[in-house]
């Protein structure tokens, strides 16, 4: 197995991985002996020219000595037996000794490493170390809890460096942190190619690394990075567990190097035997090899110490008897792999390794999903000739400072010990410098028109350009706001005849092109746009709007009197006049002598009394309560009703410049008007998708050439209305509000921002400047500066017609027909009640019964008090003048009639003095007689005036 592959053993972060790959494919080779032990005979495959491969055979054969040798162990059946193999540092070579223990040997099992082994791709893979993978979450929770945005993972170009990188990016795309640029170093490189590499690294923005290689090669890039000043202040480094585990097996000088790094490792608690077992392996290893000085054990060996341990357990527990391999009968030519022979004790073997459990030397020992349980990480800070611990990480509760806690899940920076950081600082570096040096190349847009907001002046004579505008300022006070300086120079987006090379859309696609860092100027933020840069907060009101001319000929108009309403409110008034008059011509007409008389006469009543309600001009008396009641309802309808229509007209004549020629959008595209909008803007596109045609949409440059064309009108080869962003509209506002407005509605946009690429860390801090700026006294100065004062009223507020419509008063007129339909049915009811006995009469016909209904209803109906008091005042004149005339001098009345008895009239008398008057059908009816009560008033005043006499 090759050099890198070898450092892998015992590795749980950095794919330094022990594997514990059991073969059940093979028979045993040796037979059973005739000892009390059964010997089990087991491979290692492993670089025995490194540290790893070294410290790990050692701590292997420990491990089985100690085992037996123990009173547990000592009792076994059964007896591990090793048959060690170098790989040579090559992976042919390591797969070629496995063949051999297979084939010659008949191993039960290999003790191999590989990062790419695991039981996610075969069971019989048994991983006793962790997986890489297992530290990306603690390494992600750190980036996360200071706020880096980028990262750049720095790692060794083989297997072992790329199986930790896709684990990585998912963690920190979890955190809304980028990889922004993958430094991959090939393990055969030099000291040259790795200043180089870290060159490049330095003329990046970011600064946050993470280093994933072994020591030999991550203690060169160290020592480089030293030499180019790049241990220095605002530099991160993070190293994964392939360097932390082994800081005590590093060079005091490349230490000395790595001052202020952050590292992870898996936490080892601290026991007794775990520190007599390190006195003893230290002893037996300088023992063993007496030209490695300072060598120290690392979790990898205590790993290896627990994986044997483990394994001679799981063998015991197994029961494996040891009987040879039992060859597979295969005809034709075969290869090595297929002649193997196969083990019937393999099952039994996998099964025990998964459900061992023990307390090892590295902690709790346990299987879980094929692999060895994640514990905790610790973090260290290199300080120092050492690290020093500042904090741990558990899938429970994240970040903490002491194992344990109770806490809930955080990821506080709080939760940290005190760091220093590279350079000797205390202060958390930002993660990524704005520039190294150099200047930020800002894009601004080239235009004829609407100049206050950018403005790009050449001067030939000396070959300079000069940029200033509204959009410039506001971007040169957000850069003064930031706690750093950042310097930057502005870039007209022209071509060499100094026009303009494009749209709004061009000039941000050259942020992602790369050709400029940042845009500049009045460049609204969209979302197609956003696809290609990132935008800061916006900086001005937002939304685009329609601008219109204004109309100012109300006042000469002979038809003005009308547009106070609209058509639908002025016909449901009219209906409503009607219905009422209607209403009270039935209500009054058997009661009130006003409301009879002929045919003609009474409709032109019915419409005179409706309409002259209308300015409370009706001379009429009503004298039925229902009527009445429909009137006090009325009336407040009309009050409310004039008024409005006053205040309305007044509003017209007074105000008449504020009403637009336009109303509504829908309008304009009916007509098929012309509408303008600025080229290159975004605006022609919503355009589009409003559904105005192509040809009927016309650019302006300037305001004045905007003006000339709404002068012009859309008839005349100009436009009817404008639609730009609310800015420049309130900008043309502010010199031409007494001939234009702004009809709503309003189309939602972000407003102006300046554009960034996409992850670029300034924009958090300049979206932050930006807020400080415009919440200021600073943006009032600015806008003063370059708009200067306006002297209209408020232009902005969206107009639209004045008329009054039907939903401000539709409640009103309801009411009014509830209160006269509620009227109209007390009336039919009393009125159908009263002549019921005419509607049961069988033998008429349904005409018949409606021609007398009609005529009962075209009467009078004297049963009412009107009637009684009117005959009542005839009979009392009528009266007073007999007694006048037939008065004797000793009170004589004998001249006046005998008072008459109730009831009905004689048929002599009635004959005499009254005409009758019969319906047919109304047989034992009394006749009707429009004299009888006259005649009966006559007569009760008659009785009256004799009992008064009587008195005296």
């Amino acid at each position: 197995m090759r050099k890198k592959t070898g450092k892998v053993i015992f590795s749980v972060s950095s794919f330094f991985l022990l594997c514990l790959v059991i073969f059940f494919s093979m028979e045993m080779a040796m037979a059973q002996n005739k000892s009390s032990t059964i010997p089990i005979n087991v491979g290692v495959v492993l670089d025995m020219d490194e540290l790893l491969g070294k410290m790990g055979l050692s701590c292997i054969s420990m491990a089985l000595s100690d085992f037996y040798n123990s009173d547990h162990g000592s009792k076994y059946k059964t007896r591990v037996v090793l048959h060690t193999r170098d790989s040579k540092r090559d992976v042919v070579g390591a797969a070629a000794a496995a063949l051999d223990l297979l084939k010659n040997v008949e191993v039960e099992a290999i003790i191999a490493t590989s990062p790419s082994l695991s039981s996610f791709r075969n069971p019989y893979f048994v991983r006793a170390t962790q997986n890489d993978s297992s530290q990306v979450e603690t390494i992600s929770s750190i980036i996360q809890s200071f706020g880096w945005r980028q990262v750049v993972p720095i790692y060794i170009d083989n297997q072992f460096g790329e199986g930790i990188i896709p684990f990585l990016a998912d963690a920190l795309e979890k955190i809304n942190a980028r990889i922004p640029y993958r430094s991959v170093i090939s393990e055969f490189v030099t000291d040259d190619q790795i200043k180089s590499e870290l060159l490049k690294l330095m003329n990046m923005q970011t600064r946050v690394f993470v280093v994933h290689m072994p020591n030999s090669l991550g203690s060169r890039l160290f020592m480089a990075a030293k030499e180019l000043d790049m241990m220095s202040e605002d530099f991160v480094w993070i190293i994964t567990d392939a360097m932390t585990n082994q800081l005590n097996s590093i060079d005091y000088s490349v230490v000395e190097s790595m001052q202020g790094v952050i590292g992870v490792k898996p936490y080892v608690p601290r026991n007794k035997k775990a520190e007599n077992f390190t006195t003893r392996w230290k002893l037996k290893f300088r023992q063993e090899n007496p030209t490695i000085i300072n060598a120290e054990l690392d979790v990898y060996g205590l790993w290896a110490y627990d994986s044997a341990t483990a394994l001679a357990m799981a063998v015991e527990k197994s029961k494996t008897s040891g009987a040879s391999f039992r060859k597979q009968k295969i005809s034709g030519n075969t290869t090595d792999l297929e002649a193997f022979g196969v083990s019937k004790d393999g099952p039994k073997l996998l099964k025990a390794i998964l459900n061992t459990t023990s307390k090892g030397l590295s902690g709790d020992f346990q299987i879980v999903d094929g692999q060895l349980q994640s514990p905790a990480y610790q973090i260290i800070n290199v300080i120092g000739t050492g690290a020093k611990g500042i904090g741990f990480w558990t899938r429970k509760n994240g970040l903490v400072k002491k194992l344990n806690s109770r806490s809930r899940y955080s990821i506080s920076k709080e939760n940290f010990g005190s760091i220093i950081w590279p350079g000797d600082t205390n202060s958390v570096p930002k993660g990524w410098v704005p520039t190294n040096g150099k200047k930020l190349k800002i894009g601004v847009p080239v235009k004829d028109g609407f100049t206050e907001f950018v403005k790009v002046t050449r001067d030939f004579t000396t070959n300079r350009t000069t940029v200033t505008g509204y959009c410039i300022a506001v971007f040169d006070a957000v850069m003064e706001a930031l706690p750093y300086y950042v310097p930057y120079e502005y870039v007209p987006f022209a071509a060499p005849d100094g026009k303009s090379a494009g749209s709004y859309n061009d000039l941000v696609y050259q942020v992602f092109l790369g050709n400029f860092d940042v845009v500049v100027g009045d460049t609204t933020i969209v979302s197609n746009r956003s696809q290609f840069v990132d935008f800061t907060l916006p900086y001005t009101e937002s939304g685009v709007t329609m601008m219109v001319p204004i109309k100012d000929d109300n006042r000469d108009n002979a038809w003005v009197f009308l547009k106070p309403l609209t058509w639908e409110l002025w016909l449901t008034s009219f209906c409503s006049f009607v219905f009422i008059g209607f209403v009270i011509w039935l209500l009054e007409h058997r009661v009130n002598e006003d409301f009879r008389g002929p045919p003609w006469h009474q409709v032109g009543m019915m419409f005179w009394f409706s309409f002259s309600t209308m300015v409370f001009a009706q001379k009429e008396r009503i004298v039925s309560n229902l009527a009445r009641f429909v009137l006090i309802i009325w009336f407040l309808v009309v009050l409310i009703l004039t008024s409005s229509y006053t205040a309305s007209l007044t509003s017209m004549l007074t105000v008449e410049k504020l009403q637009p020629t336009v109303t509504d959008v829908k309008e304009l595209v009916k007509n098929k008007e012309y509408v303008g909008y600025q080229p290159g803007s975004f605006v022609v596109g919503l355009l589009r998708k409003m559904n105005f045609d192509e040809d009927r949409l016309k650019a302006y440059n300037t305001p004045d050439e905007c003006v000339e064309l709404l002068s012009k009108g859309s008839a005349n080869g100009g436009i009817a209305a404008v639609f730009d962003e609310i800015p420049y509209v309130k900008l043309f506002l502010a010199n031409y509000c007494s001939k234009f407005t702004t009809i709503g509605p309003t189309y939602k946009t972000d407003g102006f921002g300046f554009a960034f690429p996409i992850g670029s860390p300034l924009v958090p801090d300049v979206s932050r400047a930006v807020l400080n700026v415009t919440e200021g006294e600073k943006m009032v100065q600015i806008e003063r500066a370059w708009f200067g004062e306006s002297t209209c009223s408020d232009s902005s507020t969206s107009l639209s017609s004045n008329s009054l419509g039907l939903d401000s008063f539709w409640g009103l007129f309801i009411i009014a027909l509830v209160a006269a339909i509620l009227a109209l049915l007390i009336f039919l009811g009393k009125f159908i009640h009263e002549h019921w006995h005419i509607i049961r009469q069988s033998n008429l016909s349904f005409h018949e019964r409606t021609r007398i209904l009609a005529r009962k209803f075209d009467g009078k109906d004297y049963s009412s008090h009107t009637f009684k008091k009117s005959e009542l005042r005839d009979a009392l004149g009528d009266s007073a003048h007999d007694m006048d005339c037939s008065r004797s001098p000793h009170g004589n009345l004998s001249m006046l009639p005998s008072p008459r008895k109730t009831g009905p009239p004689s048929p002599s008398n009635s004959s005499q003095t009254e005409q009758s008057y019969h319906f047919p059908g109304e047989e034992g009816a009394s006749p009707l007689r429009e004299e009888n009560v006259a005649v009966s008033a006559q007569e009760s005043v008659t009785e009256l005036v004799v009992d008064i006499n009587a008195g005296h």
